[in-house]
């Protein structure tokens, strides 16, 4: 017998009962597919291999996934050579979905050098036919929260590394991240605030924004104008390889990330970009980046209804 669930019924049983999505269903199966046709991309990062780029692009390609996130340490390899990494690329139907181009750090004395680097990164980033650039910074005191003027100095350095990307057709997207400036969501948001969103926009990584005491489904929707892509990960609060850590990403669905949150905040505000997922390293010992990466995809495909 058919049993229908309205969508307050279902949403509320997943425990996101505040998201207002647009659609009606009539199961559990077509509130999945509805967010499967929503328009999101599926990207993996090359972090999780550790170097071993080559490998990297030949197994995210195994898993099925249609985007890549490589980080500047390719360029010292590549960066003479682009055309090579664009034929890995291309023979495994790859996108270059995001480019990590590194810090751009403050208080340096040298602001130019900090900016012309990711100018450098961008030009490459075009020859492998990317479109974006992600940026951090290692700025954040060892000690106490980071004054407001420094906040606001990295929004204009931001601006300034974007407005030097943008003629290059390469968009800079700001990357929160734990332990750096922008780790709390009251940090992001004075970044952010002081950054022109012209020529700045927002990567958002969920499990960091998480761990900072903030809520990820809640920054999609404040950010919808901003947001240009997404780092996907979990994040539990035991270590398993350096117990003396507080926490730990993970792959989806081994925290305490509200994915169905998350998702459903996405398709509310038309998302149409990559959810990059993204694994530091791998948190079980002997476990292989495959591995971590088939954990992830079959929680996507069987938990979410993802095609992958």
């Amino acid at each position: 017998m058919s049993v229908k669930v309205t969508r307050r019924q279902f949403i509320s049983h997943l425990g996101f009962a505040t998201v207002a999505v647009p659609i009606i269903v009539n199961s559990p199966q077509t509130f999945a597919a509805a967010l499967a046709a929503s328009g999101i991309k599926f990207g993996y990062s090359a972090i999780t291999w550790g170097g071993n780029d080559v490998q990297a692009i030949k197994e995210i390609s195994q898993l099925g996934f249609t985007g890549i996130q490589l980080r500047a340490n390719t360029y010292p390899e590549y960066g003479q050579k682009p055309a090579e990494l664009k034929k890995l690329l291309d023979e495994a139907k790859l996108e270059l979905a995001m480019f990590s181009s590194g810090n751009a750090n403050i208080n340096t004395g040298n602001d130019e050098a900090e900016i012309s680097k990711h100018v450098t990164h961008a030009k490459f980033v075009k020859a492998l036919g990317g479109k974006y650039i992600q940026v951090t910074n290692s700025s954040r005191p060892k000690n106490g929260a980071p004054t407001e003027e420094d906040l606001v100095k990295y929004g204009k350095m931001l601006t300034e590394v974007g407005k030097r990307t943008q003629p290059l057709g390469i968009e800079t997207t700001y990357h929160n991240h734990m332990h750096q400036l922008g780790e709390t969501p009251e940090e992001v948001d004075v970044i952010l605030k002081n950054t022109d969103p012209k020529y700045v926009s927002l990567l958002l990584d969920v499990a960091h924004y998480q761990q900072g005491g903030g809520d990820p489904a809640k920054a999609i929707r404040q950010y919808k104008n901003r947001l240009k892509a997404l780092h996907i990960k979990d994040v539990r609060d035991k270590n398993a390889i350096d117990p003396s850590k507080p926490y730990q990403f993970v792959e989806l669905g081994q925290g305490r990330v509200n994915f169905p949150g998350i998702f459903a905040a996405l398709k509310e505000v038309n998302f149409k970009g990559y959810a990059i997922i993204e694994l530091d390293a791998v948190p079980e010992k002997n476990r292989t980046p495959l591995e971590s990466g088939q954990i992830t995809r079959n929680y996507l495909k069987n938990q979410l209804k993802f095609n992958i």
